[in-house]
């Protein structure tokens, strides 16, 4: 499920064909984490704004959250979880849906006002990198929720003591514990955090009942009343196996004056080959880029910023 991009060495998990949707998630005993990961973003989120995009939405799960924004875009790796994506939300004019790659983010400067992105960092071999380009997309009032995998969480602190895992919790470099998966020490994804210049306002631990023994005993509605008095609680310190941050990033001045009509997509867009953002209308389906001349598609509803169309 790995895959390298063209301009990219850094390796990219691809669930392009999977069946993510139904194999891990529907009819799979996960509505406690859909339902618990729905609440922290409730208290997170920012109640209005003008443009919102989640990076890593996959099939669209969260979607539903965003309906109050103007324009809501759904950015993914997998072209196919992204027409899962479009088969539900795409009537909806308010929703741009863009294939790409997080480390070539292909969206303009400062031009978001809200970003989402959970059960993504587990996935990011380099972290630096991927939050260099989330920043950029950010202005000075924007609101950024991130998630990550806690390393430091109960479960694997008891696996630790009890001699039933090598590496050690309270380590501060991440593990990779299958290719591609990794969990974060709170502590290093602080560091890296601050160096790319992203200042923590809010931190929530979440899932802290994520055990199918007591998942199978306790409905999920019930769980999440339990838990909710303790996300910020045990965000001071936390020991969940997930983490929430609501991150801004003061310095990056003002939002930009841009439509969030469909008409004006190509201003929301960055050529992810050159890095700029002169994109322009080429065709019904189609954009340029000014600079490079390279030309991206929309199929199906969806902009393909992975691959520029042949010369």
């Amino acid at each position: 499920m790995t895959d390298l991009t063209v301009g990219n060495t850094t390796p990219v998990i691809d669930y392009e064909g999977s069946g993510y949707r139904t194999d891990f998630w529907e009819g799979q005993g996960r509505e406690y984490e859909d339902r618990v990961e729905r609440a922290a973003l409730g208290r997170l989120l920012p109640l209005s704004g003008r443009r919102i995009a989640e990076i890593g939405a996959g099939f669209g799960r969260l979607a539903d959250l965003y309906l109050h924004y103007d324009q809501i875009v759904l950015f993914d790796y997998s072209r196919t979880l992204l027409q899962e994506a479009v088969s539900r939300w795409g009537r909806d004019p308010r929703f741009v849906f863009i294939a790409g790659n997080v480390y070539e983010l292909p969206l303009a400067d400062s031009i978001l006002d809200t970003l989402v992105m959970v059960r993504v960092m587990h996935h990011l071999a380099d972290v630096p990198q991927a939050l260099a380009q989330i920043r950029r997309v950010l202005h000075g009032s924007s609101t950024a929720v991130l998630e990550y995998a806690n390393k430091r969480n109960l479960k694997a602190i008891a696996r630790w003591l009890l001699r039933r895992q090598g590496w050690s919790p309270f380590e501060d470099e991440p593990v990779e514990f299958v290719e591609l998966n990794y969990d974060f020490h709170p502590v290093w994804m602080a560091k890296r955090l601050d160096e790319a210049q992203l200042r923590i306002a809010r931190q929530f631990a979440v899932s802290h009942f994520r055990l199918p023994a007591v998942k199978e005993r306790i409905p999920a509605a019930q769980l999440i009343r339990l838990e909710q008095p303790f996300f910020a609680l045990g965000g001071r310190f936390p020991l969940a196996p997930s983490v929430f941050i609501q991150a801004t990033a003061p310095d990056n001045g003002l939002p930009q004056a841009q439509s969030t009509q469909a008409a004006d997509v190509p201003s929301l867009l960055r050529c992810p080959h050159c890095s700029t953002s002169r994109l322009q209308w080429d065709g019904v389906d189609q954009v340029v880029c000014q600079s490079c001349g390279r030309r991206y598609a929309r199929r199906h509803n969806i902009w393909d910023m992975k691959d520029a169309l042949p010369a």
